[in-house]
């Protein structure tokens, strides 16, 4: 048996991964996974002496945090809404900031209204299954062009219990029919090809289709834009994630497919965050 007990063990690894922010979560984080158990076992059993194996795989994943990896791929999931869901570095890891998007999308509709709605690049399947957890009577389409996704958002789904969602792998609107959904969602990429934080902090593991699009960070905004309006019933709602300064242009690209009812809401740091459009009636 190791002679490093968890508190110990705890205060070595915040010291190594001290370049993080939030350094001390990491590394509950990370040897919380590690003994398979909730936070909360940690600060109740500190003096607790962990195992050579404990001990050694901690170590490793103390290091790889060191080294930039996100903590979500190292643990292999990530909380959002009130899901826990599988990540891969096939799917980009959820934020916070987006779940005002899922909090918009169910304002937009009634509780008891059974629609069609569409998520698309769903990814870990994030947005999709927040939305149809919420309301177990729509019908969510979680589409994604990559088929790896698509296999961790259907498990996602399986695990939570999630059953009124489908997966259809596709680039953006290109499966889904005329006048079938009365809402359409994503998060699309919306960084700039050349921007520079694509190479720092976390996003550096994360994968770049998922990031960034052409030059000004917009060229999967605008394709959407273009698809979405004939996809949508008359009066059916587009909303979409982007980055905090690109509200003006999303409004504009919107307004030039078509949509009216156009507004950017901000997030808790006020930041532009998610633009909403609706598709007009007849």
């Amino acid at each position: 048996m190791s002679s490093a007990r968890i508190d110990t063990s705890l205060t070595q690894a915040t010291q190594t991964l001290a370049s993080s922010t939030t350094a001390r979560l990491d590394a509950e984080l990370l040897l919380a996974h590690v003994l398979n158990q909730p936070r909360g076992y940690l600060f109740t059993w500190p003096e607790r002496l962990l195992s050579d194996a404990e001990a050694t795989t901690f170590r490793r994943l103390v290091n790889q945090r060191r080294d930039g990896v996100p903590v979500a791929y190292l643990i292999g999931q990530r909380e959002f809404w009130h899901l826990t869901l599988k990540v891969t570095e096939a799917t980009l890891i959820p934020r916070p900031d987006t779940e005002l998007l899922v909090e918009l999308a169910l304002d937009l509709q009634p509780s008891q209204a059974a629609i069609k709605v569409a998520d698309l690049g769903t990814g870990s399947g994030a947005i999709a299954l927040a939305l149809a957890s919420e309301r177990p009577h729509w019908y969510v389409v979680a589409i994604d062009k990559s088929s790896a996704a698509l296999t961790v958002a259907r498990e996602n789904a399986i695990n939570n219990g999630i059953p009124n969602t489908t997966f259809l792998k596709g680039l953006w609107c290109d499966s889904l029919a005329a006048g079938s959904m009365s809402m359409i969602v994503s998060n699309p990429p919306y960084i700039a090809s050349a921007d520079p934080h694509l190479m720092e902090g976390d996003v550096r593991f994360e994968p770049i289709s998922a990031l960034a699009s052409g030059t000004d960070g917009l060229n999967d905004i605008r394709q959407i834009a273009r698809q979405a309006l004939p996809c949508l019933v008359s009066g059916g709602w587009l909303l979409l994630e982007h980055g905090h300064d690109q509200g003006a242009a999303v409004r504009n690209i919107l307004t030039c497919a078509g949509f009216t009812e156009i507004r950017t809401e901000t997030d808790l740091a006020n930041h532009d965050r998610v633009t909403l459009a609706q598709k007009p009636d007849g």
